[in-house]
């Protein structure tokens, strides 16, 4: 077949377009082939390394029954579990459906702004909100979850929309997302596992064309995938769908992404790893990681049967927090807001502590780098970050000594060039060499009202090695 002729300004613009270089590689870095080698390769963007400290919200239609987990509809319907089904036995009708909680998921005191002024004052850095959990519910008014989505069904608001704005106009946090990649009783979903995932009608009808959506309309900096559904990433089309994140989106310069882009895919691909859930090594990695952890220590999502001691403590969250800064790693510290779209008294304290910690210690946190040791030899609960340009380690210590002095088996000091100060007194304390390594230093005497905060202090080091 012979090729029509152009008329000649059209073919000029042809000669044009071919001579253009491709997207992403004018004035920037070359850009990433749709293959783990080269997605692995990209250098992620800095401000993650830097924030430390990130708060996860799970909420969804499974914070109506707010029972067990937010695994609710699963262990109900798929596994049966006695619990759940007397649970439904019990306070629901006998055709009650999931789906008919879905109107009962109101959020009808949901105030997007006292969201963001919380989670403000959490001194957390970003944001992560579950868009879709495994049960399909979209919280955006999604094209591809017909019905099934928060403006359709429930609140009739777009909720990624409202947080999105409000935490962009009130907060210096980023905001992220989290996404499942599947949908535990899709039935395109189910179609294509029942082949081995030799079927890919899912991935191509629904859930990376909601992806796309995703990204395009609300531009979130974290992109947190979950949920492969034992499907490997070669049927999620992960690959093309990162390079085309990396190359081409509208984030494409700041985004960062997770492992969980498919079976096998998690601690080995993508962008941080976060290993699996409750990640904390104790002990320093090479790759950059997230430890993804709940308040509630049974569940992500909101449960009303929750017990006071369900919930971990503010010390044992600063614990959490120092222990995975010092090893290298992010804390995203997740919290379950109730069906009408409130965050509990419990949550917001643990949060507003936090907020209070940081304060006086985000100079040990923020913007810090692992030092040689992650915590300490001779006294238990000391953990180290450091800030090499400024010549400064900071040791973190979680239990006050009796003593009024602790004992650091680390830090190298030299007399007359090293400086000891208490984050939050301000005063230079005095310290002496121990007999082989290591310092003694003597902490102020206060009383407990006069210390700088509680549940955990940090020590400024200047000049040690």
């Amino acid at each position: 077949m012979r090729s029509p002729k152009l008329p000649g300004p059209a073919l000029a613009l042809l000669v044009l377009l071919l001579l253009l270089p491709p997207p992403g590689s004018a004035g920037g870095p070359a850009p990433f082939d749709p293959t783990w080698e080269s997605l692995d390769a990209r250098q992620l963007p800095a401000w993650f390394d830097k924030a430390k400290f990130g708060i996860f919200i799970h909420w969804g239609v499974f914070s109506v029954p707010s029972f067990g987990s937010e695994w609710f509809w699963w262990y109900w319907q798929k596994e049966k579990i006695p619990a759940y089904v007397d649970f439904m036995k019990n306070n629901y009708p006998p055709d009650f459906t999931y789906e008919d909680f879905g109107p009962l998921f109101t959020a009808k005191f949901f105030d997007a702004n006292q969201w963001a002024d919380i989670l403000q004052a959490s001194g957390a850095k970003y944001v992560v909100l579950t868009s879709k959990h495994h049960e399909g519910f979209t919280l955006w008014g999604s094209e591809y979850s017909w019905t099934w989505n928060a403006v359709d069904e429930g609140p009739k608001r777009d909720i990624v929309k409202e947080l999105a704005v409000a935490v962009r106009n009130r907060t210096d946090l980023r905001f992220g997302l989290y996404y499942s990649l599947f949908e535990w009783f899709h039935p395109l979903f189910l179609e294509d596992e029942s082949s081995s995932f030799q079927k890919r009608q899912y991935p191509v009808s629904k859930m990376l064309p909601e992806l796309y959506e995703l990204v395009n309309k609300y531009q979130p900096e974290v992109l947190w995938a979950d949920g492969d559904g034992g499907a490997p990433d070669t049927y999620w089309k992960s690959v093309d769908f990162l390079a085309w994140l990396y190359n081409e989106s509208p984030v494409r310069d700041t985004v960062v992404t997770n492992d969980r882009w498919g079976a096998g895919s998690i601690c080995k691909h993508g962008g941080y790893y976060t290993c699996s859930d409750r990640y904390n090594p104790g002990h320093l990695l090479p790759h950059k990681w997230e430890n993804c952890m709940t308040i509630d220590k049974f569940s992500w999502g909101y449960r009303r049967n929750a017990g006071i001691s369900d919930y971990l403590t503010i010390e044992e969250l600063v614990k959490q927090l120092v222990q995975t800064v010092s090893c290298g790693g992010n804390l995203l510290m997740n919290i379950g807001p109730t069906r009408d779209g409130t965050i509990s008294a419990i949550f917001e304290e643990r949060l507003r502590q936090m907020g209070i910690w940081l304060k006086v210690n985000g100079e040990a946190i923020y913007e810090t780098y692992a030092w040689r040791s992650q915590n300490d030899t001779v006294t238990p609960d000391v953990w180290y970050t450091s800030k090499p340009k400024d010549k400064l380690v900071y040791a973190l210590f979680l239990k006050w000594p009796v003593s009024g002095q602790l004992l650091l088996g680390q830090p190298k000091a030299t007399l007359g060039a090293t400086k000891v100060k208490l984050l939050g007194h301000g005063q230079p304390l005095h310290w002496t060499p121990l007999k082989q390594n290591g310092i003694k230093v003597d902490l102020p005497q206060v009383t407990i009202h006069q210390m700088p905060c509680q549940w955990g202090w940090a020590l400024a080091l200047t000049n040690v090695t």
